[in-house]
């Protein structure tokens, strides 16, 4: 996809790559390195067998699967929304160390034929967490607060979300 008038893509790296070649529709791949999530001075959530879903002008979101979150991290919480892509998602409170993050989290219990392997995963808003790791490296979240997407090293932008980005 081309980006709108006057969004000039960075140039990626060596081990780098761009949001601007992701497609759209989104893909799906799945990525072996460690992802660890932390809320309330707890790891919640530790594994090697995330999903990312990667979309024109956005970071990585990650899904991970629901077996490898701690027990009772995860709780029913309020609200759905809906994707063109994915269907419906439910959102999920995640709760550890005294604190809960209110709908901070969400899966998609019902996925349309092409994310069917998103079915038992969860993925969470970083800046709701008190720290999301790729690969040992923090995570800075995708600017905006509506979207969910993980921004590390080897990802580039300009990522949408953030400021004059809404019309994207």
């Amino acid at each position: 996809m081309r980006p709108p008038r006057g969004v000039v893509p960075e140039v990626p790296g060596p081990g780098q790559e761009s949001v601007w070649d992701y497609p759209r529709p989104p893909a799906l791949r799945a990525d072996a390195r460690e992802v660890v999530v932390v809320l309330g001075g707890v790891e919640v959530c530790r594994t090697v067998r995330g999903l990312t879903v990667l979309e024109t002008s956005h970071p990585p979101t990650w899904y991970l699967p629901a077996e490898d979150w701690a027990p009772g991290a995860l709780r029913p919480g309020e609200g759905t929304s809906f994707c063109e892509w994915k269907g419906t998602a439910v959102y999920l409170d995640v709760a550890a160390g005294g604190r809960v993050a209110e709908a901070a989290a969400w899966t998609y219990p019902e996925p349309s034929a092409a994310f069917s392997r998103l079915a038992g995963h969860v993925s969470v808003y970083p800046a709701r967490m008190d720290l999301c790791t790729v690969a040992g490296e923090p995570v800075r979240p995708q600017e905006g607060g509506f979207y969910g997407g993980w921004v590390t090293s080897d990802v580039v932008g300009p990522f949408k979300g953030g400021p004059g980005s809404w019309g994207w």
